[in-house]
């Protein structure tokens, strides 16, 4: 295992250290408990997101913690969900008195502790609401999961639900946009090669030099099925079939397009891949609005990709196009 640490049990918190350092006009970060919250949080009279999960997956959470999206981010060890503990200062400290929405990808750790941590802010007199984020559609369940995975469909509902709270929209609105997104994106994802946990110091799965996992999760789940390596058109349309399918895009649709990197695919590639995804887009008449392609969501140094569509109305059209400011996506004034 090559990697640039120091320790595999201090790989979290170094990182949040620099992640502080590079980021201090825009964030704070708190070590034990870990979270990272805007700078100028609580903001008055603004709701508040509040988010998290496993660390190994940056830019997510933290990255996008900032004006337009998340008011604060609570990183868990590697590939592990963050504790009560964790997830209750950060749910407190970033409450201005307009209530707090949680957004929760969907795995069972997750789940419960972002439950256990909202019943105990809520006996602190805190409203809170959640949304899980279950976008995949390579598996119904896994050994994380009951129910669908939420992957790559979780960086949209964070920047479009945080343009809602942006703009001063209350709660109940807020978590609304939230839903709404998450009821119309649509996620899948493929592995060339798995990714080291730092801890375990092996690759969290095997692959043959011939076979790629299809609908492979973030953190290495199995997907649908183990298939022969083949160029990226073919790997695409393998991939936007189930997403287009399971979400009726119909030609009259408008929708983002995503191409998300797993951490060890060159851009270039991640190209390649919204190249044919755009031209299969066209084929159905379905247009496409908005696009992102990069690094969003990882899984440390895994090779891959995954494809996310989302379908538009022209309220989330306005939310994803306004302005945001974190360490990871900005755009706007």
């Amino acid at each position: 295992m090559k990697k640039l640490i120091n320790n595999p049990r201090s790989v979290v918190a170094e990182s949040l250290q620099g992640f502080e350092i590079a980021h201090r006009d825009l964030v704070k970060v708190h070590l034990d408990p870990d979270y990272v919250i805007r700078r100028d949080a609580p903001v008055r009279g603004k709701v508040a997101l509040v988010s998290g999960g496993g660390s190994g997956h940056e830019p997510l959470h933290s990255g996008y913690v900032g004006a337009g999206m998340l008011t604060a981010a609570v990183p868990g060890a590697v590939f592990t969900s963050p504790t009560p503990d964790q997830i209750l200062p950060a749910i407190v400290e970033s409450d201005s008195g307009s209530g707090v929405l949680l957004i929760v990808k969907n795995y069972t750790g997750d789940i419960l502790n972002f439950e256990t941590a909202a019943e105990l802010a809520g006996v602190e007199g805190i409203d809170i609401r959640t949304v899980v984020v279950n976008d995949d559609v390579a598996v119904e369940d896994s050994t994380y999961t009951a129910g669908r995975r939420g992957v790559a469909g979780t960086v949209l509902v964070e920047k479009i639900a945080g343009g809602s709270a942006e703009r001063g929209d209350d709660l109940a609105k807020v978590t609304e946009v939230a839903e709404r997104v998450n009821a119309n994106v649509r996620s899948m994802g493929v592995a060339l090669a798995p990714c080291t946990v730092p801890h375990a110091g092996e690759p969290s799965f095997t692959l043959a030099d011939d076979e790629i996992e299809m609908g492979v999760g973030i953190h290495g789940e199995p997907g649908r099925h183990r298939v022969p390596m083949t160029n990226a058109d073919s790997i695409t349309d393998q991939l936007m079939e189930p997403v287009l399918s399971d979400l009726g895009i119909t030609s009259s649709d408008k929708v983002l397009l995503f191409v998300n990197g797993m951490g060890g695919t060159p851009l270039s590639e991640l190209y390649i891949v919204y190249r044919r995804a755009a031209q299969i887009l066209a084929e159905r008449g379905v247009s496409v609005e908005r696009s992102l392609v990069g690094n969003y969501i990882t899984a440390l140094e895994m090779e891959g990709a995954s494809v996310t569509v989302l379908r538009l109305d022209d309220e989330l059209t306005q939310l994803w196009d306004s302005p945001v400011k974190t360490p990871a996506l900005r755009w706007g004034e």
